[in-house]
């Protein structure tokens, strides 16, 4: 009998560990940036948010602060992945120009 319960104890454990493994890679499937975005951002990364690992969400924020300073071709790439709307891009540009006068 106790190697039927130490059975099942293992099992439990071993289908528990496998669902938080399953949760853990959706999550940071979610963080997962598209190469060609990784490619495009990559000087950008580099010179304003290297401190944090790229796949941290984290970086997303950082990216975001540093906003209207990110290279055009950046921006580009991360419109064209769906990470940020063209309208918000042109918002912050908007915000960018209008405190620079």
């Amino acid at each position: 009998m106790a190697s039927n319960r130490s059975f099942k104890t293992v099992k439990a454990v071993l289908t528990s560990a496998l669902a938080l493994g399953g949760a853990a890679v959706t999550a940071n499937d979610a963080l997962a940036v598209s190469l060609s975005v990784q490619l495009a951002c990559a000087t950008d990364y580099y010179a304003h948010c290297s401190a944090y690992s790229p796949d941290s969400p984290q970086v997303r924020s950082c990216m975001r602060s540093v906003g209207s300073g990110l290279s055009k071709r950046c921006v580009n790439a991360l419109v064209a992945a769906g990470e940020v709307s063209a309208a918000e891009v042109a918002r912050r540009r908007g915000t960018a120009q209008t405190a620079s006068r």
